[in-house]
């Protein structure tokens, strides 16, 4: 099924029923489906055919939403790029997904000309919307269109597609996706909708990221309306998470603690949220537990975990496991669990497997790896590199280390690329922070490897202290030796003001070592 049905289907049954709210204007479905048939027009008068790539660079808005739909309805392929990148990670995006034409909101047209120029397969470089001296105008070939009436006919296996990877050690990978990908992921979690009244949800995550624009899809196609803001900022999504009634949303940790930081959170009536997802990067313990603590008990929460190449969410845990309610026994196996990502969806095959692909017994940390018919259909141009992450069974290798409890949940124990090395012993990253977040005066921590010459690599950990705690590195190393095996304690404490994390909140942990490294040489 062509992606663009999930607004099509549902616009023709219920044209009139909102559907989408940005900036304080309202479109019901019919105008959405409309609006995005008239841009598929304007497309096709560009030379929009199927197959054809077409990239976008904004910051989340209703055109940016129409013109996903509009590309889809054609049959040609998404190039979602993120508007954070630099100019090389830009051109790079460009030319390996030999995109044809490149629209962008006004503030990123210099970097797509700058990024493009010399590329033989871009044609051109367009304004989303609006009238921008020098450049062609989407609006003067808009405004005379004719809409296209009827979504391309597909195959599932067509690409639909191209999110590319966000990149915080190389260049970002292009993840191939197709309709029959998002098609499995949608028909899995959302009961289409019926005309009543599936509440709201609230879009504060962008539209390159797969947690954006699964979002949109499931949105429309579950009949919740969207309330699209273009980028989060903690006060915006307190206001609009009241005044929209929002009911579903979606945050990544590094959000979640800044709403939660917002002086004023107390006074926002959330009451009207059920559903409170969070993902993308691991959730610090003290954090959802204060979220557990501060937001009203009627929300549910969900870690959702999964990643580009498994089309969105592929575990879960869910809003029952998140209530810290019962005996004081079930109590300390929730709080046990706070800290895993869930169970496997019903369509999602997970194991934990060794470096030869053999599957590991309960409680041994491995690799983890993911079978699902919404497999990625492998990363744009790099055969290599697809085979290395897919073997011939379909199975594919997240280097995410974990393992998984008798009662099947799963608990991260770091990238295996950051796996620390200390006399032959292997240390999971994870395993530390997860100590560190148990002490009370830790708000945030992250651990990485940094050389050493006896050991090959020592135990270093930079440490965000809890506002108005007072705590020592020692204290903090003797609280994680009595935890953990003695090789695992940290031998290096830093405390800083924050982590250095990318814009989902991941760690990142190269320039996390490099600030690190200094450390240990001035203790040495």
């Amino acid at each position: 099924m062509n992606i663009a049905g999930f607004l099509s289907i549902p616009a023709s049954m219920f044209p009139e029923q909102e559907a989408l709210v940005y900036q304080g204007r309202r479109f019901a479905y019919g105008q959405v489906a409309e609006r995005a048939a008239r841009l598929a027009g304007a497309l096709r008068e560009l030379g929009v055919r199927p197959g054809t790539r077409v990239a976008t660079m904004e910051t989340n808005s209703a055109r940016y939403v129409e013109m996903l739909y509009a590309i889809a309805r054609l049959g040609g392929v998404i190039v979602p790029l993120n508007f954070r990148a630099k100019v090389e990670e830009v051109r790079h995006m460009l030319a390996t997904a030999d995109v044809a034409l490149a629209f962008g909101g006004q503030r990123y047209l210099r970097l797509l000309v700058e990024a493009g120029a010399g590329l033989v397969h871009l044609r051109d470089v367009l304004p989303l919307e609006g009238h921008v001296a020098g450049y062609s105008v989407l609006d003067d070939a808009l405004a005379h269109a004719e809409a296209v009436e009827d979504d391309a006919e597909v195959a599932d296996e067509d690409l639909a597609v191209i999110l590319y990877t966000s990149g915080t050690t190389a260049l970002p990978k292009g993840v191939m996706l197709t309709h029959g990908d998002f098609s499995a992921f949608v028909f899995g979690t959302v009961e289409p909708a019926d005309g009543t009244d599936r509440g709201a949800t609230l879009l504060s995550v962008p539209l390159h990221h797969v947690a954006g624009l699964s979002a949109v899809i499931t949105a429309f196609f579950g009949g919740r309306r969207l309330v699209a803001l273009p980028q989060f900022e903690p006060t915006l999504w307190l206001e609009t998470a009241e005044g929209e009634r929002i009911t579903h949303a979606f945050l990544v940790p590094t959000m979640l603690k800044r709403v939660l930081d917002e002086p004023d959170f107390a006074q926002h009536d959330l009451s009207s949220l059920q559903i409170l997802s969070y993902g993308a990067a691991p959730m610090p313990l003290p954090v959802i537990r204060r979220a557990i603590e501060r937001f009203p008990k009627t929300v549910g929460f969900i870690n959702a975990f999964g990643q580009t190449e498994t089309t969105s969410t592929v575990a879960m845990l869910g809003p029952d496991d998140h209530r810290l309610a019962g005996t004081p026994a079930q109590v300390e196996q929730k709080l046990r669990r706070l800290a895993s990502i869930g169970r496997p969806l019903a369509d999602v095959e997970l194991r934990v497997v060794d470096d030869a692909g053999c599957e590991l017994l309960r409680g041994q940390i491995g690799e983890i790896a993911i079978r699902s018919e919404r497999t990625m259909r492998g990363y744009l141009g790099q055969e290599d590199a697809t085979r290395a992450t897919i073997d011939a069974e379909g199975w594919l290798r997240t280097r995410d280390l974990g393992w998984m409890d008798a009662d099947g949940y799963v608990f991260l124990a770091g990238r295996k690329s950051d796996v620390i090395i200390r006399g032959g012993e292997n240390i999971a990253p994870d395993e530390v922070e997860a100590v560190l977040y148990l002490h009370p005066a830790v708000e945030d921590a992250a651990v990485v490897g940094v050389p050493d010459e006896e050991w090959g690599e020592r135990v270093a950990a930079a440490v965000v202290p809890r506002a108005g705690a007072q705590v020592s590195a020692e204290e903090l190393v003797e609280f994680c030796r009595q935890r953990l095996a003695s090789f695992k304690k940290p031998e290096v404490v830093r405390f800083v003001g924050e982590l250095p994390r990318n814009p989902m909140g991941k760690v990142l942990r190269r320039d996390l070592r490099t600030m690190l490294v200094g450390a240990n040489a001035e203790e040495d």
